[in-house]
């Protein structure tokens, strides 16, 4: 591809996922821009946390301060606004997405917003906010840099700290160059300084600022931010409107509790210790303040959570704190890419958290779409045991439809009567003495006529042959013979 040639981009439906994931692995520009920036950030984590000790330690502090969190989440929400109103922040709640971006777009209206600006924010992309604003005469502008190139390019991220490591410089060169007519470059510092040309001056013209939230302190009703651009500071402080979006699992007790999640957040993310900024805010400007919103807004999403949260297995799904290392370390995801599975949350993570946002109907093959070797269980900083968790999801997409009390929206997507049917007979098979003596018996003697196909298990093994002998009879024969 050159310069002046780019492929636009597609819509890509997460019930798909095994045609986009052939797709994508024959793409070999996508898989060698995964693979060389996946194995850079393993390398960061690890030289981040050499001491294993401390590394374990940290985990096991932060699974205990967000399993904590979760355990008291009804309290602690109801703290969180209590204390959040008390400094001067209106809090919304929301049931779903529709009724999140309701509240946004009320909001909006109220004071004829026109363009608004958002530092990186994964709720709003459960939202789909931007088109939802832009359907009502509202410009949405993603001020970070890997969200601003894909909104560019109209994709979805494909990773929820670096939602465009997919593309190389050329390929964010020549995305410049076509919607923005600028000269054409593959230097990386003039690309960047081109981004943040464009985006300066939509600070100081937005109406609102539109932000994410990492932690939510429920103790002193403040909303913490962790950035390296900038920009979600420029957000959330230069618009006279602030609006924050955010899931409800995200509050914590303390402040205290948020120490060893922030240092397990940069360190799985980047490598970082620590993070440019680390913004808190617990209100709108204050009269004697020179800067900083006059209005500040919550909006706590709920979108399908409350539905792992009132499962004790599922309810672990929670406790994730977005810092992606379950991806970076997924040998399907470093493969595919996050595109590849058409939802919000890709990789280990996504496939976990997506079938509650949108329903096992919607995410039929995503708990499938691994090899269940536990890397991402292994490195997660909260330690979510994200391959238990897939299990029990493979387990609620076969269970009969009509079962009662569902746990899962969609559950039993994929119950076959067919397939039961076949385990039924494998136990029965496998529990009567007799009939596997039979079966062993006529297998061996009829195994010429094994077919070759045997629907989706011959898809990626080949068919099973039995041999001409079982081992019982070359045993038997063995002792006979002596």
């Amino acid at each position: 591809m050159n310069s002046q040639t780019r492929i636009p981009a597609v819509e890509i439906s997460s019930r798909d996922l095994k045609r986009n994931a052939h797709n994508a692995l024959s793409d070999a520009q996508l898989r060698g821009n995964m693979r060389k920036a996946m194995d850079s950030l393993m390398a960061k984590r690890l030289a981040s946390m050499p001491d294993e000790y401390e590394r374990e330690h940290l985990r096991e502090m932060g699974n205990h301060v967000r399993a904590r969190a979760l355990s008291k989440l009804p309290e602690l929400l109801e703290r969180l606004e209590a204390n959040l109103t008390r400094n001067g922040v209106k809090v919304h709640w929301a049931e779903t997405v529709d009724e999140a971006n309701a509240i946004v777009l009320q909001i909006a209206e109220a004071h004829q917003a026109k363009q608004v600006i958002k530092g990186k924010s994964m709720v709003s992309e459960e939202m789909e906010m931007n088109h939802f604003l832009e359907g009502h005469g509202i410009e949405a502008l993603e001020s970070d840099m890997g969200e601003y190139i894909i909104q560019l390019d109209h994709e979805k991220p494909t990773h929820i700290i670096m939602p465009a490591i997919h593309k190389n410089a050329r390929q964010v060169a020549a995305l410049f160059h076509d919607t923005l007519g600028v000269d054409y470059t593959e230097d990386v510092d003039a690309l960047i300084q081109t981004g943040r040309r464009v985006l300066r001056q939509k600070f100081f013209e937005a109406d609102i600022g539109v932000s994410g939230v990492n932690f939510a302190v429920a103790e002193t009703g403040t909303l913490l931010l962790v950035e390296n651009e900038g920009n979600g500071r420029m957000s959330t402080g230069v618009p006279p409107v602030h609006i924050a979006v955010t899931g409800i699992e995200k509050v914590v007790e303390n402040l205290r509790d948020v120490v060893p999640l922030l240092s397990l957040l940069t360190r799985s993310a980047l490598g970082q210790g620590i993070t440019t900024y680390v913004n808190l805010i617990s209100g709108p400007r204050k009269a004697d303040e020179l800067d900083g919103p006059q209005e500040v807004h919550l909006v706590l999403l709920d979108n399908g959570r409350s539905q792992a949260f009132a499962d004790g297995e599922l309810r672990q799904t929670l406790n994730c704190i977005r810092c992606g290392a379950c991806m970076n370390h997924c040998p399907v995801y470093t493969r595919i890419g996050g595109q590849a599975y058409g939802t919000v949350y890709p990789g280990p993570i996504g496939k976990i958290v997506s079938p509650h946002l949108m329903g096992l109907e919607n995410t039929p093959d995503h708990p499938s779409a691994s090899s269940l070797c536990g890397a991402c269980g292994e490195v997660c900083p909260v330690k979510i045991p994200i391959p238990s968790l897939l299990r029990r999801l493979r387990e609620e997409n076969i269970k009969k439809p009509d079962a009662p009390n569902p746990v899962m929206r969609g559950q039993g997507t994929k119950y076959s009567p067919r397939e039961r049917l076949l385990w039924k007979g494998w136990r029965l098979l496998n529990t009567s003495p007799w009939l596997y003596r039979a079966f062993g018996f006529f297998a061996t003697r009829l195994r010429g006529l094994t077919p070759g196909n045997l629907g989706p298990w011959t898809q990626n093994h080949s068919a099973p042959k039995p041999a001409a002998r079982s081992l019982h009879e070359l045993a038997r024969e063995h002792l006979e013979g002596k």
